[in-house]
């Protein structure tokens, strides 16, 4: 019986540890990737965060403060946040109601659904914001009755608010559909036969389940927001102290020369990058410590 049970490796009379270490790849050949790894990162990754943190502080703490805290500078971080606080809310709904369907539910159409929601990604940024214009521009298909109501979408906060939500709405569906396929729907079952509502189902079973692939795809989709340059640009009308979020105005300080001023605005961006990644990564851990405690359990 012993014997029946001896691994192939064993009954070789070979060291688990020698095959083992046959089937590792050399030390140059790890030395080598890693090294060319280390200087891809440190080329295209480290270096050009510190390079901006360094032109921004270049001129001193001074100068630094009075480029942030300036009125046009200080006007686009205020859009920014709030383009941010109305946009993320909003997705996350989204994202909840979509990937809640398409893990739950047989439909006609689920495969034409995940391709919509995908569209975001394939398609340009500056794609996505035409088509604003062309819905909403003076000669688009509503702009003659947006200008007899007196309603402004372009060129004003609600374009831009319109403009981010399409070009950040895959992140938090595209975080929790495989999160829920995976799980299954066992548990809201169990639930429901219990005699628990659909809300209290949710909010007792699914949402503890998806917390930290819910705030994953959340982190995502707030660094998306405000760092998004491109649909913002077209819908924006570029309007200093109006309309210009973060990127735009990094766009205008640089074209004036005022390198000093567009790095320490830039710096918030890249700043947002690196708490985003530190937040990305303590999230990941915590899921993995989740998932260790709850296999320890069971």
């Amino acid at each position: 019986m012993t014997a029946a049970l001896t691994s192939p490796i064993a009954q070789r009379g070979e060291p688990v540890h020698a095959i083992s270490a046959a089937t590792l790849e050399p030390v140059w050949v790890r030395a080598t990737l890693i090294t060319i790894a280390l200087l891809f990162l440190t080329l295209f990754l480290f270096v050009p965060v510190v390079a901006v943190f360094a032109e921004a502080f270049k001129k001193g703490w001074q100068a630094y403060l009075a480029a942030i805290l300036a009125d046009d500078a200080w006007s686009a971080i205020q859009l920014t946040l709030l383009v941010a606080v109305i946009a993320v809310p909003l997705n996350l709904v989204f994202g909840v109601a979509a990937a809640w369907c398409i893990a739950k539910f047989e439909f006609r159409g689920k495969n034409i659904l995940l391709t919509l929601i995908d569209l975001p990604f394939s398609v340009s940024p500056v794609i996505s914001g035409l088509i604003y214009v062309l819905i909403f521009g003076a000669q688009g298909w509503f702009g003659p009755w947006l200008r007899e109501h007196d309603i402004k979408i372009l060129f004003a906060v609600p374009g831009i608010v319109l403009a981010t939500i399409f070009v950040t709405f895959p992140f938090v569906a595209r975080e929790l559909i495989p999160l829920m396929q995976s799980q299954g729907s066992e548990e809201e079952e169990a639930a429901l036969v219990l005699g628990a509502s659909g809300w209290k189902t949710f909010w007792h079973v699914t949402l503890p389940n998806i917390k930290w692939g819910l705030l994953y795809g959340v982190i995502l989709c707030n660094a998306r927001a405000m760092g998004e340059f491109g649909a913002v640009s077209v819908v924006s009308g570029h309007i200093r102290g109006e309309t210009n979020t973060i990127p735009l105005q990094v766009e205008i300080l640089y074209n004036e020369y005022n390198f000093s001023a567009a790095f320490a605005v830039a710096s918030l961006l890249a700043l947002l990058a690196l708490v985003t990644l530190a937040l990305k990564s303590w999230i990941e851990w915590r899921a993995q410590a989740s998932t260790a405690q709850l296999h320890k359990e069971h």
